[in-house]
């Protein structure tokens, strides 16, 4: 009995593999180069989608309280910054680095809130 599950596994095992050779060669489609993405492509696309987003929504709060003065200018700066923010708080291990981004956050956190400030009172 043990011989013949056996034999039947081997047969279904080997019965996929040749539906998926012969579908593979069944459909041969060309895909044009400009279509073709690399994987760092991709990556630096998400994560500047991703900060766009972020920062669209920390400056749409940011309008609201502030009666929509900050500017549509600072969504990618606010995003870039909200996502290295999450970074050191997920990933703050190393004691050197946390350091230098600490440095980087506050001086960049310093000067956005210039910013804000120059844009609510229009100077």
């Amino acid at each position: 009995m043990r011989l013949v599950k056996q034999a039947m596994m081997l047969f279904s095992i080997a019965l996929i593999v040749g539906v998926a050779f012969v579908g593979g060669y069944a459909q041969e489609t060309s895909i044009p180069e400009e279509a073709v993405e690399s994987a760092g492509e991709l990556a630096l696309t998400y994560i500047d989608s991703a900060a766009t987003y972020l920062g669209q929504g920390v400056v749409y709060i940011l309008n609201l309280i502030t009666g929509d003065r900050v500017s549509t200018d600072l969504e990618k700066p606010v995003g870039y910054l909200g996502l290295i923010t999450g970074l050191l708080l997920v990933f703050g291990v190393i004691e050197f680095a946390r350091k230098i981004i600490w440095i980087g956050i506050i001086i960049g956190w310093a000067l956005l809130i210039i910013r804000i400030v120059l844009d609510a009172f229009r100077v």
